[in-house]
C-alpha cells in the first residue's frame, strides 16, 4: 500500500488531510497517511501560543501569531469551497474576523471525521532522504525524546514559511538600550502602550504590527521602509520614513534625515524558507515570491515527482489556494494526474516564472495568483467556488486600504461559496478591543 508523509498540520497540511478524506468519503481507497506536527495541536500559525524562543522540549517555537490579530483580508477570499462560513457559524458573519474566530472555522472543517488519528503531535521531523525509490523519514517523539524512522512513497512538505525569521543587523544595535525583537516574537501590543515604537519593514506584518501598536496606545509609531513606502494615510502618531541608517543610543537616524527616539524596535523583515529536515538535494531554495522555481504547478518538485510542496508562494490567496494545491497533489499521488515530460514541465515552470517577473503592482499580482489558482482548480474535483468574485474582492480590498487604512476592516463582502453578504461588525475595528469569539459573534 502507498504511504504518504505530510510534514506539518497547519492550514496546508489540513488541506492535504481533507483532500484525502474527501476521496475516501466518496468510497475510494486512499493511501496510508501519516502527518507529523511538532506543536501539541493542529492549526499551524493559527494555534496561538504565548511562547516565544523555545518550547518545553527545546524546539524553536514556529508560531508567529499575536493575540489581537484580526484578518487583514476579507474572509470571503479564503473561504473553503466545501465548508462555508455560513455552514460553520450557522449565519453570515462580518468580513474581517479576529484570530480566534478564524481558528474555530479552520478546525471546524477537520474536526468532524477521524483525521486527528492520522497526526503524530509533538513530533519533529529530523531528516528526509530519498533512496531506493523511498523516502526515509527520521522523526523525534519530543515527549519521550526518541528518534524513530519510517519509510514513505510520497512526502508532502506543508510546514509553511512564516516561522523562521530573517533578522538583519543595523549599525548601533549592539548599544541600543531598548528592546529589539522580530515580529515573529510579537505577541501583545499592550506591552508598548506609551512607548516610542519603530517598525522596520513595508509588507503586511509591518503594516499590521504598526497599526496594532497605535491602536493599543503606543506614544508614537515610526515605520522605516527599505525600497518603497506603503504610502497609506496613517493616523496621528504614525509616520513612514525612509530606511534606518543607524542607531545612536536611544535615537534612530533614518536615511531621509529623520531622527526619532525609540524604546523598542520591531523587525518586520520577513521570513526564510527554511527546511533543515530535508536532504539538500530535495530542498526548495527560494525567496518569498508568487511562483517559486523548481515546482511544477507550484507544487511538484521538479527533480523528484514524489516530493510535493504546499503553500510555498507569497500569498494573496490562502486557504482555498492551499486546497486547490492539496487536491492536485492528492491526484498526482493517486495517479489520476499524469506528470508530463521533463521538457514540458520545464517550459511550464519557466512560463509562470517569466510572467511573475513582469508583474508591477498589486492588481497584476492578484490577477497572476488568481489565474494560477483557477488553473489548479480546473485540474481536480475541488468543489465549485467563484474565483472571479474573489479576484474582484481582493482588488476592492486593496482600494479600501488606500482610502483609509483604519477603516478597511469595517467593510462587507459577499461569499464566493454561498453568495450571502457579510453583515457590518457591531464595533469598528479601531475601537474593538475585545476580540474574543463570543464578543465578535454576539450582536
Amino acid at each position: 500500500m502507498t504511504k504518504v508523509a505530510i510534514i506539518g498540520a497547519g492550514p496546508c497540511g489540513l488541506s492535504m488531510l481533507r483532500a484525502f478524506e474527501h476521496l475516501e468519503n466518496k468510497g475510494e481507497k486512499i493511501p496510508e497517511v501519516v502527518c507529523f506536527e511538532k506543536q501539541e495541536d493542529w492549526g499551524g500559525l493559527w494555534n496561538y501560543s504565548w511562547r516565544t524562543g523555545s518550547d518545553q522540549y527545546g524546539d524553536p517555537v514556529p508560531n508567529s501569531m499575536y493575540r489581537y490579530l484580526w484578518s487583514n483580508g476579507p474572509k470571503e477570499c479564503l473561504e473553503f469551497a466545501d465548508y462555508s462560513f455560513d455552514e460553520h457559524f450557522g449565519k453570515p458573519i462580518p468580513s474581517f474576523p479576529p484570530r480566534e474566530v478564524l481558528y474555530d472555522y479552520i478546525l471546524g472543517r477537520v474536526s468532524k471525521g477521524k483525521l486527528k488519528d492520522k497526526v503524530k503531535f509533538n513530533t519533529r521531523v529530523v531528516s528526509t532522504v530519498y533512496k531506493n525509490d523511498k523516502f526515509e523519514v527520521s522523526y523525534q517523539d519530543k515527549v519521550n525524546d526518541k528518534i524513530l524512522k519510517d519509510t514513505f512513497d510520497y512526502v508532502v512538505v506543508s510546514t509553511g514559511h512564516f516561522s523562521v525569521p530573517f533578522i538583519p543587523e543595523y549599525k548601533g544595535m549592539d548599544k541600543f538600550p531598548g528592546r529589539i525583537m522580530h515580529s515573529h516574537d510579537f505577541r501583545d501590543a499592550e506591552e508598548f502602550r506609551g512607548k516610542d515604537v519603530i517598525v522596520l519593514g513595508s509588507s503586511y506584518s509591518a503594516e499590521d504590527v504598526a497599526l496594532q501598536c497605535n491602536k493599543y496606545g503606543a506614544k508614537s509609531v515610526t515605520i522605516g521602509y527599505r525600497h518603497n513606502p506603503m504610502g497609506f494615510k496613517w493616523p496621528n502618531g504614525m509616520k513612514e520614513v525612509h530606511y534606518l541608517d543607524r542607531l545612536e543610543g536611544k535615537k534612530a537616524i533614518f536615511k531621509d534625515g529623520t531622527e526619532q527616539d525609540a524604546d523598542v524596535i520591531i523587525l518586520c523583515t520577513g521570513y526564510l524558507h527554511h527546511f533543515p529536515f530535508i536532504d539538500e538535494s530535495l530542498r526548495l531554495k527560494t525567496s518569498n515570491r508568487l511562483y517559486p522555481p523548481k515546482l511544477y504547478k507550484g507544487v511538484v518538485w521538479q527533480d523528484n515527482h514524489k516530493l510535493l510542496y504546499l503553500g510555498m508562494q507569497d500569498q494573496f490567496h490562502t486557504f482555498n489556494m492551499f486546497d486547490c494545491q492539496a487536491w492536485f497533489a492528492r491526484d498526482v499521488i493517486m495517479g489520476k494526474i499524469k506528470m508530463p515530460s521533463d521538457s514540458d514541465i520545464d517550459s511550464d515552470i519557466n512560463k509562470w516564472v517569466a510572467m511573475e517577473e513582469k508583474l508591477e503592482n498589486p492588481d497584476q499580482m492578484i490577477d497572476f495568483q488568481t489565474e494560477y489558482t483557477k488553473e489548479l482548480h480546473e485540474m481536480s474535483d475541488y468543489p465549485k467556488i467563484d474565483f472571479e468574485l474573489i479576484r474582484k474582492h481582493f482588488k476592492e480590498w486593496e482600494h479600501h486600504k488606500v482610502e483609509d487604512i483604519l477603516t478597511y476592516r469595517n467593510k462587507s463582502f459577499s461569499s464566493p461559496v454561498t453568495g450571502s453578504v457579510a453583515p457590518i461588525h457591531h464595533t469598528p475595528w479601531e475601537t474593538a478591543m475585545d476580540d474574543s469569539l463570543k464578543t465578535f459573534l454576539n450582536k
